[in-house]
């Protein structure tokens, strides 16, 4: 396998079983090694490179649960008969499928009446539903552990993580083994009450330097890592005609957009003033508020979006669709954005 797994032992062993293996092309937390040459091993008892040891102390060998058989052999917990010897048949991965019994006409059952349906009430239009772009996490999460891409970028952390356990590595460029609260509390994004923060992740560092600040103490790391940078949600209030590009244009790798009030009634504004071009995907000269009122993540009353800005797409679709009718283009100029839901 190209790249990081763990493997579950039920033994008692003392010996570090390792092999040399080739990778062509191996992901290592978003770099790519070419042809990389590394080491595999089964177990350790001291952990792996990072001083991370997945493993739990257990029952001893003698204790083999009744789900492995039961039986001891070498310190290690074998199924069925201790003396059996493998065979070729102990390796198959799929089993062999066993005869379908005749088939046996039953006698039919006679189906139970219908009840007679319930009057429907009139149903109440409910609050659209749509993926969310600032994720909920804990005060340990780290940034390693979660998914990469524009879409990460956006995260809500919980109040109390003062006195977390997460550790923080650096100042100002925080490794991504470091925790995304904590490290947002170190350079003073927010406090222990929680609340929104922006990350961008940034190229692999020589070294990080610890510091103390906000209550929270880092540490220093003496070994390249790749790097994140936090920084502040801003809240901007809009109007039926904003767009992505005067607010927040698209700047590679990504742009960080604030999140966005929209007013009511933008639904009613002519189209030439405040235009929607695409489908889920828009141009960013198309109105932020009514394309979320066509995507469905806000409705006419207005209230708050994410926005995120993206590429230029080649093409845009236009679809009617919550009372809006979008456009179509192609080739446009400038870039696109999504807009997403916000949670209450």
């Amino acid at each position: 396998m190209c790249t990081h797994y763990t493997q579950l032992v039920w033994a008692t062993t003392s010996r570090v079983g390792c092999a040399v293996h080739v990778c062509p092309r191996m992901n290592v937390w978003g770099e790519i090694w070419e042809n990389a040459v590394y080491l595999v091993c089964n177990y350790s008892p001291k952990g792996n490179w990072i001083g991370e040891a997945p493993y739990q102390h257990g029952r001893p060998c003698s204790q083999c649960p009744p789900s492995y058989g039961g039986s001891c052999r070498d310190n290690l917990c074998f199924k069925g008969d201790s003396q059996r010897s493998e065979t070729e048949d102990m390796n198959e991965v799929e089993k062999a499928q066993i005869p379908m019994s005749p088939r046996t006409t039953a006698k039919p059952v006679p189906r139970p009446k219908p009840k007679p349906a319930a009057p429907k009430k009139p149903s109440t239009p409910k609050a659209p539903t749509s993926t969310f772009l600032a994720q909920n996490i804990k005060c340990e999460t780290k940034m390693r552990d979660k998914c990469k891409g524009a879409t990460c970028n956006r995260f809500n952390c919980p109040a109390n993580c003062q006195n977390k356990k997460g550790k923080v590595w650096g100042t100002l460029f925080y490794d991504v083994q470091s925790s995304i609260c904590r490290a947002a509390m170190h350079y003073g994004i927010i406090n222990n009450n929680g609340g929104l923060v922006d990350t961008t992740r940034k190229d692999k560092l020589p070294f990080f330097v610890k510091a103390t600040k906000n209550g929270i103490e880092s540490f220093s790391k003496y070994k390249a890592g790749n790097a994140f940078v936090v920084s502040k949600v801003e809240r901007q209030s809009v109007d039926c005609y904003a767009t992505v590009a005067e607010i927040c244009p698209f700047k590679k790798p990504y742009s960080n957009c604030p999140r966005v009030f929209c007013p009511a009634n933008c639904k009613n504004e002519p189209s030439y003033w405040a235009p929607v071009v695409g489908n889920s995907f828009y141009t960013d000269r198309s109105s932020i508020c009514r394309a979320a009122i066509h995507a469905g993540v806000t409705q006419a009353g207005g209230g708050y979006v994410d926005v995120l800005a993206l590429d230029k797409k080649k093409s845009y679709v236009g679809v009617l669709k919550n009372g809006i009718q979008s456009e179509s283009k192609s080739n446009p100029e400038g870039g696109s954005f999504r807009v997403f839901a916000v949670r209450e």
